[in-house]
């Protein structure tokens, strides 16, 4: 791989070897936040690898629109394909327009309401398992809610027992994936009690999806789920019979993985994050209350009640702004190319952060400041195109922005319906990074039971939900 142009500006504190990586690793968004003081391309060294970070939003969006000369690849998309394979969200140029017709349907806004209502069946059946005045770890239930809607969308008709044992490997490889995707892959290869782990939870997630296509490929029938459409997915510019007009075994397997990774790591934890900034901001959760008893009064949230939960959908977008899901992304130049009137080789690693992006205070008001209005009517406006990227953009902006607004905005409004969440004193939280969102780390909350009068401190009872894909018992009596 070709190293980048050193003619630009390099982030002071790089240490012989490692470079930033200990910084990176230590804290990686105040590390993120403070590339833009250098310039607007900024070359960071991580152990062995030197990627120019964009930092200016219009730069940013050049590279987004040219997909084919800043290609899929880098540090993290590289690696990232070693365990998600060729999906939609890591193939190169040449395989994204095949992929992108042929998955497209799954993905129409006609499909989202039949989505929604497993999604609102699944929130449903987490939260009915809480109790009163219990301490829940809110990540590992936000993870919870969002493994079962997407087990549930992809493959309906699986064994739960099929699903359970996929959820608990994703939860493995999760833990450990982001610090392999920085490792040099000589060092990623001692066999170290995680790295076995890992490598064991990654076989066993393959061979289950693989058994799950199996027994789709042999059963037939349409389920109405992702699986089934991929199955019978088709290339219109493909000629019938021909090389690629259908998916292969394996490219389905690859799209699956991408799927769960993508749907379970950025809706899990924006959730995670939304009842995180209620907990220090009640005025606003006040409203969010107040909204889910009007909207919903008692009833079950539908796709049809979307257009009515403003305040729930805004804090869901602000959410996703100060804590993005592609927090950093990264892109391989193909040739030779030119971005703010310098020369960039090809094989350059080019990185950038919608997280840095979305933190610029040029670009928001108090943009550290957790502000759900501004997307309201009246000053959404004043925000430009290119200052909001929780999805990325160009023509691989990510296909399930919609069913994750959908499902996290469904989510949020079930929860606060029913419960209210006290931040727990005393715990310290903090952004971790996981596979491909920053999640709350030490993220533990109070439940406090709501009727539907917004009455708090009615004691529930736990009702279990069928196969509870929780990936631990994550509920502690509080003293």
């Amino acid at each position: 791989m070709a190293q980048a142009d050193y003619s630009f500006v390099v982030a002071p504190g790089a240490l012989p070897l490692l470079g930033h990586t200990l910084r990176f690793l230590r804290d990686p968004l105040r590390f993120l936040r403070s590339l833009p003081d250098f310039g607007d391309i900024v070359t960071i060294r991580l152990g062995p690898v030197s990627p120019v970070v964009v930092c200016a939003p219009e730069l940013v969006r050049r590279v987004l629109v040219d997909d084919r000369t800043f290609d899929k690849g880098g540090f993290l998309f590289d690696r990232s394909r070693e365990f998600l394979g060729n999906g939609l969200g890591t193939c190169l140029h040449k395989d994204h327009r095949r992929q992108r017709r042929m998955i497209q349907p799954a993905f129409h806004r006609a499909r989202l309401p039949g989505y929604a209502r497993e999604m609102n069946a699944q929130a449903h059946a987490v939260t009915d398992a809480w109790q009163d005045g219990r301490t829940i770890d809110v990540l590992a239930e936000t993870t919870a809610i969002s493994l079962r809607t997407t087990a549930a969308t992809i493959f309906s008709a699986a064994p739960a027992a099929l699903r359970e044992s996929l959820a608990a490997d994703l939860v493995t490889l999760e833990e450990g994936v982001f610090r392999r995707m920085l490792l040099p892959p000589h060092v990623d290869a001692v066999p170290t009690p995680g790295k076995r782990r890992y490598d064991r939870a990654h076989a066993r997630s393959q061979q289950t999806i693989d058994r799950i296509i199996a027994d789709y490929r042999a059963d037939g029938v349409d389920h109405g789920d992702l699986m089934s459409m991929l199955l019978a997915a088709q290339d219109d510019l493909a000629g019938p019979g021909t090389e690629g007009a259908r998916l292969s075994d394996e490219e389905v397997r690859d799209q699956v993985m991408s799927f769960l990774f993508a749907s379970t790591d950025t809706i899990g934890k924006a959730l995670a994050w939304a009842l995180h900034l209620l907990g220090g901001h009640p005025h606003l959760a006040e409203r969010l209350h107040a909204e889910a008893d009007a909207v919903l009064a008692g009833g079950v949230a539908g796709f049809e009640d979307l257009p009515r939960l403003e305040v729930t959908r805004n804090i869901i977008t602000e959410t996703m702004r100060l804590y993005p899901p592609g927090w950093l992304l990264t892109r391989t130049t193909t040739v030779d190319a030119e971005l703010g009137g310098r020369h960039i080789p090809a094989g350059t690693d080019v990185a950038f952060s919608p997280y840095q992006i979305h933190h610029r205070g040029d670009l928001f008001t108090e943009p550290e400041r957790f502000d759900p209005d501004r997307w309201g009517p009246d000053r959404a406006g004043a925000i430009p195109r290119e200052a909001y990227l929780p999805f990325g953009g160009g023509a691989r902006k990510c296909i399930g922005d919609a069913y994750a607004l959908t499902e996290a905005t469904l989510a949020l409004a079930t929860i606060a319906a029913r419960w209210r969440l006290e931040p727990t004193p005393g715990r310290r939280v903090r952004a971790a990074p996981y596979a491909l969102a920053l999640g709350p780390k030490g993220l533990f909350m109070r439940t406090v039971a709501r009727d539907v009068a917004g009455h708090e401190g009615r004691r529930r009872s736990a009702v279990p939900g069928e196969g509870s894909l929780r990936p631990k018992d994550t509920s502690a009596s509080r003293p």
